[in-house]
């Protein structure tokens, strides 16, 4: 066996702990999915509020992405993860236990700001504990996780709803049915926690702070003792002529960054503005709106997520294989083709006396499978290499400062396509709206093919 591989199952553990982060990410995100239209009668509001309860959450994601670095940076990987853990922890109980919208929404901005956490902290960790060789199968590991997450979320919407009868039936000790579907994260934020404290603090973090032989226990653990000397020695070398890392450290001569920094952050950008959340924010109401029953939409939204699951893990067998580049590529080709057969299925619904959108059954059949092999196209791309980059491109004087304002330029991208889709469908259409969403996916492959670089095999001490 090949020396680097000798430690894989232990890598492979503390990479799955970390990625915990995003298992709660993609929960915390998606659970809201099930409860959008009980949440708006039982607070008896209208749909802008409602709206606020999603896209707030975003805003507080973001915030908690940008904090990220600094936080990481000062005290390092594993106590970032600790506090994201305990944010899920406090926003899962409260959402479940609301006065007033206003409340809930309070709680839904606290779990985002653990999300934004978990976000920008795992994809660094899980690189700076990684052997090059594995890097980009681990660094998967947290968009796997992110969608299982959800499809857990959208699972136990299901499950909930189809034993309840519908979000807004009393189901265990009483509870209304959607306050379970808070709820359940909690197990999963407290394992979180545990995981924090049992995994070993980020070596090159160690290094940085010069606690070296913390660093090299960590590194002969994951590279064995010969190979983990040669690496310390490299880490210190660089940290020496690097300094301390500032988020001042970002500032160049493109508009005021440095280049690589645009990169991630258009990355981020492009990543959400093919519209990849409308389908897991708004798929239920959608599904319903061209037809579907509350159960029949639910499942269908959940059969997404299963599809999303089996594309990521594509994708984690292709990356170190094929490389990033690539998968970003083929992503963009088949996201812009699918979003545009989408939009041109909705160009054919007629309106119900409602106003909401009707397909017929072979375009409500033919959107359903765009809408999957769209969901294909990104999970096995731009869902999981993206986050790869983030954890891998930047050098590591910079990359808890530079992940973070990608994550958290991600999270404002985020919510501007969540708190747009309502409009854009109202007004223009949903046609439109997907044609949109197909303009950026085309967008998307210029700007692979014209500036990304291949990160495929490199160590970070050469990033």
């Amino acid at each position: 066996m090949p020396r680097e591989h000798a430690s894989t199952p232990f890598v492979i553990l503390i990479a799955c702990a970390a990625a915990l982060g995003g298992f709660l990410f993609g929960y915390d995100t998606a659970c809201i999915n099930g409860a959008v239209v009980a949440l708006r009668s039982h607070f008896e509001v209208g749909p802008v509020l409602v709206g606020f309860s999603v896209s707030l959450a975003l805003l507080g994601s973001a915030a908690g992405a940008f904090l990220a670095g600094p936080l990481s940076d000062r005290h390092g990987r594993i106590k970032a993860m600790l506090v994201a853990a305990i944010l899920f922890t406090i926003s899962a109980l409260g959402s479940g236990f609301p006065f007033t919208i206003w409340d809930f929404i309070v709680w839904r901005v606290i779990g985002g700001i653990g999300v934004g956490l978990a976000s920008a902290v795992a994809p660094a960790y899980i690189a700076e504990v990684s052997p090059a060789a594995l890097r980009g199968r681990l660094g998967s590991l947290q968009q796997l996780a992110i969608v299982t997450g959800i499809f857990v979320a959208l699972l136990a919407n299901y499950a909930i709803v189809r034993d309840a009868g519908s979000a807004e039936s009393s189901w265990w000790l009483g509870a209304a049915a959607w306050k379970w579907m808070f709820w359940f994260e909690t197990p999963a934020a407290v394992l979180y926690g545990v995981g924090a404290l049992v995994i070993p603090e980020s070596p090159r973090y160690l290094a940085a702070i010069g606690r070296i032989e913390e660093a090299r226990v960590v590194l002969e653990k994951v590279l064995g003792r010969a190979e983990a000397t040669e690496k310390l020695d490299e880490i210190r070398a660089k940290s020496a002529r690097e300094g301390k890392p500032r988020f001042s450290d970002l500032r160049g001569p493109a508009l005021g960054l440095l280049p690589i920094v645009w990169v991630g952050m258009l990355l981020s950008v492009f990543q959400q503005f093919v519209g990849i959340n409308v389908i897991f924010y708004y798929s239920s109401a959608l599904w319903q709106s061209v037809g579907f029953t509350e159960q029949n939409a639910l499942y269908v939204t959940m059969l997404t997520g299963m599809t999303n699951i089996v594309t990521t893990l594509i994708a984690m067998a292709l990356v170190d294989r094929l490389g990033r580049k690539p998968l970003l590529l083929i992503g963009s080709i088949g996201m812009a083709l699918t979003l545009g057969l989408m939009a041109w299925c909705f160009t054919t619904a007629t309106l119900d006396a409602s106003g909401s959108p009707v397909l017929s059954t072979g375009m409500g059949r033919l959107a359903l499978v765009a809408a999957n092999l769209y969901v294909f196209f990104f999970g096995c791309s731009w869902g999981p290499v993206v986050w790869v980059l983030l954890g891998e491109m930047f050098n590591n004087k910079i990359r808890a400062a530079a992940l973070s304002l990608g994550a958290g330029i991600q999270w404002v991208a985020n919510f501007l396509v969540s708190t747009s889709f309502p409009a854009m469908s109202q007004h223009l259409g949903l046609g439109i709206s997907y044609a949109v969403y197909a303009a950026f996916a085309a967008l998307s492959f210029v700007f692979v093919l014209k500036w990304v670089q291949e990160t495929k095999g490199k160590e970070l001490e050469a990033m």
